[in-house]
């Protein structure tokens, strides 16, 4: 003990604290906010009693000093002292009943109080330790400790073994929840020999079950009954293991976020699901091992005792430190805050001013709509294609680091389930649960994907769902779920060909399917074009920021990451709405894009409602940064002009009313090429066949295709090969 302080001082101290703390309520009058709670448990009306280490630090600064210096001991202690104070309550009343175990225990407590005035009576021996009611199974009320709303939240790294026995308080990312179990507290057996009833206190995960009777009776008489199991006298809990790993702004560069088991009984099980970020207060203890890992040295596993769980996913917030100074305020209340914030977007990087506002819309969001039961997402998705150099990567990381709930990955680095969730067997429990990917791990915020042209098709067709309805559907091993993926996924490629070729289209250059482009709302073009007077400016900016460490001055100074976030999380308060006024002129913007996209089908970009739908969320967003609860007319010219400047992006070097369709026989010779690659040397004429019609092409493009390269192809046997 750190002050001396005795365990029966501390009973008195804490049945002085529920007796006697009291809160003053708006009518200025006096509430005893435990004493009530002990009222409720003693009549049944309340399961769980939530004591606030806040209110004790208040009442008895002494006593919390030695509770959070050893909560593991207190907190049985607790038990015994509202065991008391519930008897008092009670007095002879009879518990009420509730249910079978009730009534069961009522029985008990009434024979064994028989046995006892008998024995007191008859000055017999005294009677059965075997036979006395546990309390444990007398208690129908779980108590569990708070933290103080001033606690410090720890990472998992963080929490040593200096905390072993005490309280702490975590927060990170839940990345698999088991299904909930029943955890056996006390098992009741019964003698088939002698009719005797023996409890079993079960302090662990795990317990060896009795199986010779270990009574008075049984032994004098040497009959050895066997125990048989009764399922209604014994008392089972509810029991439910979570894994919280580190959230990303926790983790030091250059190392693996660590995870920490934590095990959640009675009435903290099923408040939350993988994805969610959550604030846990807890009791650290060791792993108690079994069998033959008793012998694995000295290594000790420990986990935490969960004793209350906040989930904080629809609170992000919460976790950005303080409000605006009213230096802070001056800031962004200036007129140009829009180009100011996307300015301080990786301002180590020259121009991209465009990109960078896009990605501005994309940290804050547009607002979510539900009608009718139908969910149009408010989550911006961006697709950056460029050039080798363009800082393509360093404007995702950039994102990553700003954002606060944030996953990066690349394309070779992920796979589909790591995407989205595994399925994955319990350790403990031995069921199968889910452990969630980056997509659900970035839930209600951005998940940035590099090198997005690297992924397999198999693994890419697993975030189409995501990038439309939000949710990621699970159906393997017997599990049938849908998971929350509310995030925006920002996505870098390189093309296909090395260099961005304007000769060919789009799905050509990045090889992705129109299906999937047209998920994206923003599709830039990034492109290394040679120019003199651009690429000595660059170089300037480079040289610059290699030199000094920083960006040159512009006339004004970006905004730190610290006060981006802060503004942010004001700007994802406000819910702004569209005017019906406004309608006229979104619908004819949207059939100036489809005339357009008519006119142009070899070259433009895939054209779709969803475009419409991407001008609607950008103007929403846009009326966020600005603090508006009504999308206004420029909130609307900005969306089309970002939308607008994407599409130049991609027709800005192009002259499309001279660009020609391809070849066809060119098209056959890339098909043989396609096919004749690596492990395959040659291709029958069959295939090329079928594959040349479903392009609209016939036999006679291939007898072309055959004429034109003799020597680079020879047939034989209906069979193509190149000629070495």
């Amino acid at each position: 003990m750190v002050a001396g302080l005795s365990y029966e001082s501390g009973r008195e101290r804490f049945a002085d604290f529920f007796q006697t703390f009291c809160v003053t309520d708006e009518n200025c009058e006096k509430r005893f906010v435990y004493a009530e709670q002990i009222r409720q448990l003693a009549n049944r009306t309340q399961v769980p009693m939530y004591i606030d280490l806040g209110d004790l630090e208040t009442h008895d600064e002494e006593l919390y000093k030695e509770v959070r210096h050893n909560t593991a001991r207190y907190a049985t202690l607790v038990y015994e002292v509202v065991d008391k104070l519930i008897k008092e309550q009670l007095g002879t009343n009879p518990p009420p009943v509730l249910d079978a175990l009730d009534a069961f225990i009522f029985q008990r407590v009434y024979l064994e109080e028989q046995q006892r005035n008998n024995a007191d009576a008859d000055s017999a021996q005294p009677t059965d330790a075997n036979k006395k009611i546990p309390s444990q199974l007398l208690r129908r009320y779980e108590i569990y400790f708070i933290a103080p709303a001033s606690e410090k939240c720890l990472a998992a790294r963080e929490i040593t073994a200096e905390f072993v026995g005490k309280l702490v308080t975590l927060r990170g990312i839940v990345i698999r929840c088991s299904e909930v179990m029943p955890l056996a507290n006390v098992v009741t057996y019964l003698c088939d020999t002698c009719g005797c009833e023996v409890y079993q206190v079960v302090n662990g995960p795990t317990y060896s079950p009795t199986m010779e009777c270990p009574s008075r009776d049984c032994q004098e008489s040497k009959a050895h009954g066997r125990l048989e199991l009764q399922l209604r006298g014994s008392n089972f809990t509810k029991y439910q293991e979570i894994r919280v790993q580190e959230m990303s702004d926790q983790v030091p560069i250059g190392t693996i976020p660590r995870s920490l088991t934590i095990r959640v009984t009675g009435e903290n099980t099923r408040l939350c699901q993988p994805g969610d970020q959550v604030k846990v207060s807890g009791i650290l203890m060791p792993q108690l091992r079994s069998g033959f890992r008793q012998g694995n040295g000295l290594v000790a596993d420990v986990f935490v005792d969960c004793h209350h769980i906040e989930n904080l996913r629809a609170d992000d917030e919460k976790n950005v430190d303080g409000e605006l100074t009213e230096e802070e305020v001056d800031i962004v209340a200036q007129d140009n805050i829009y180009d100011l914030l996307a300015y301080s977007i990786a301002p180590e990087i020259y121009g991209h001013i465009d990109v960078k506002k896009s990605l501005l819309l994309a940290l804050v969001g547009g607002t979510d709509k539900n009608t009718n039961g139908m969910k149009i997402r408010g989550a911006l998705n961006i697709l950056l294609v460029g050039d080798p150099g363009v800082a393509k990567s360093q404007l995702l990381g950039y994102v990553d680091r700003l954002a606060v709930r944030s996953q990066y990955t690349t394309g070779r680095g992920s796979s589909g389930v790591g995407l989205t969730a595994a399925v994955v067997k319990d350790p403990v429990t031995g069921e199968m649960t889910l452990e969630g990917g980056a997509l659900v791990l970035a839930d209600q915020g951005i998940c940035c994907i590099d090198e997005f042209d690297k992924m397999l098709e198999s693994d890419r067709t697993a975030i189409h769902e995501v990038m439309e309805q939000q949710t990621i559907s699970i159906s393997k091993a017997g599990i049938n779920t849908s998971l929350n993926a509310r995030v925006s996924i920002i996505a870098a490629a390189n093309p296909a060909f090395g260099r961005y070729n304007n000769k060919k289209t789009v799905e050509e250059n990045v090889q992705l399917p129109a299906a999937l482009l047209s998920r994206f709302d923003l599709l830039w073009l990034i492109q290394d074009v040679p120019d003199h007077d651009n690429d000595k400016r660059i170089a300037e900016h480079i040289t610059f920021v290699h030199m000094n460490g920083r960006e040159p001055e512009v006339g004004f100074k970006p905004l730190s990451m610290t006060l981006i976030r802060r503004y942010l999380a004001i700007c994802k308060r406000r819910n702004p709405s569209v005017p019906v006024y406004l309608q006229r002129r979104l619908v004819d913007k949207y059939v100036e894009l489809r005339e357009n996209a008519r006119g142009n089908m070899e070259t433009s970009v895939f054209t779709s409602p969803r475009n419409l739908l991407a001008v609607v969320r950008m103007a929403t967003a846009h009326a966020r940064l600005h603090l508006r609860n009504t999308v206004t007319e420029a909130d609307i010219d900005e969306a089309l002009r970002l939308l607008d400047a994407c599409k130049a992006s991609i027709e800005a070097d192009r002259n499309v009313a001279h660009i020609r369709r391809k070849d066809p026989v060119d098209v056959v010779f890339d098909i043989i090429r396609s096919h004749i690659d690596g492990e395959n040397k040659t291709l029958s004429r069959a295939k090329l066949l079928s594959e040349a019609q479903l392009r609209g092409l016939n036999s006679d493009h291939i007898d072309k295709c055959l004429e034109k390269y003799p020597d680079l192809l020879f047939v034989e046997d209906d069979v193509i090969a190149l000629a070495l």
